[in-house]
């Protein structure tokens, strides 16, 4: 298992962290999904899911529910 963090601007609202949560969940491969304090923490399997894809879809759907990633 990998852990990732991705930097969100601001703290996201209950739904929003509910959303990202249900979408990134029903990914192969994706363990677990936490938002707090503005960053995002996915754990993921390597061999099931590529960092680089993990990394696209999260900041893809992070910004459809409104938030800035941060750098």
């Amino acid at each position: 298992m990998k852990k990732i963090l991705i930097p969100v601007q601001k703290e996201f609202c209950a739904e929003c962290s509910l959303a990202l949560t249900r979408f990134m969940q029903n990914l192969e491969g994706i363990e677990s999904v936490e938002s707090e304090e503005g960053m995002v923490s996915i754990t993921f399997d390597e061999a099931m899911i590529e960092e680089e894809r993990v990394q696209k879809i999260a900041r893809e759907n992070i910004e459809k529910l409104g938030y800035r990633v941060g750098n």
